[in-house]
């Protein structure tokens, strides 16, 4: 069963156009990265596997009402990777963090992060 597609763009160039063989689809489920012409490659990370998201905007970008996402995944082959040139950055990663998080919880995935001791629990008595 086909999932509803709940957000479609392609790469664009820096001027903002759509001239670009790579297509990002958000589903319920998962993100897919459609890329090439003559041969075409489809690659997708579910979204439960999606650790982490980041806004990356260059001054060019910013002219041309794009940005970029940074995707940290947990999946074996896609690894950390880019949503490039996109529009309506903001609210796609928005989104995105909203779909990640409700697929999270319906699938009863944790995120477990993992924290150095120093960052937590061991302070030094300033009382001396």
């Amino acid at each position: 069963m086909a999932k509803e597609v709940i957000w479609t763009d392609k790469k664009r160039t820096l001027f903002g156009l759509p001239l670009s063989f790579t297509r990002y689809s958000l589903t319920e489920e998962r993100l897919i990265i459609d890329t090439g012409f003559l041969t075409s490659v489809e690659n997708e990370v579910r979204l439960y596997r999606i650790m982490d998201v980041q806004l990356v905007r260059t001054l060019g970008q910013k002219i041309f009402g794009l940005g970029t996402i940074h995707v940290c995944s947990a999946d074996k082959t896609m690894k950390d990777f880019d949503l490039k040139n996109i529009k309506n950055v903001k609210e796609v990663k928005e989104m995105l963090s909203e779909a990640v998080e409700k697929e999270r919880q319906s699938k009863r995935v944790m995120n477990r992060e993992m924290m150095d001791d120093e960052d937590h629990g061991n302070f030094e008595d300033d009382d001396d």
